[in-house]
């Protein structure tokens, strides 16, 4: 150090040299948790990738009939809702959970 209590110039630069390198090690070890951490969802986007154009193929084959005749489904959509409203509204008059 110099008279004034400052570090010298190769004291600056060993200290911002360690920084960096520390500063490496934590970057290496952040990527590296979080590569193991999103390990699953890479393999679930991997599989749902395969299997998407037979996915896209069975999917188009089912709507055919749907397309063909639209009142059936609109029919089924309305059996759904009012089915799904009364569902809710025995929840609410029967004691118990909530």
């Amino acid at each position: 150090m110099t008279r004034n209590n400052e570090p010298t110039r190769r004291e600056r630069k060993t200290s911002l040299e360690s920084t960096i390198e520390q500063q490496r090690v934590d970057i290496l070890l952040a990527a590296e948790r979080w590569q193991d951490a999103s390990a699953p969802l890479e393999h679930g986007w991997r599989l749902i990738r395969h299997y998407r154009t037979p996915a896209l193929t069975l999917g188009g084959f089912m709507l055919w009939p749907l397309l063909r005749r639209p009142g059936k489904a609109l029919k089924f959509g309305r059996h759904l809702v009012f089915g799904a409203l009364a569902l809710k509204r025995a929840r609410k008059l029967l004691p118990g959970r909530r």
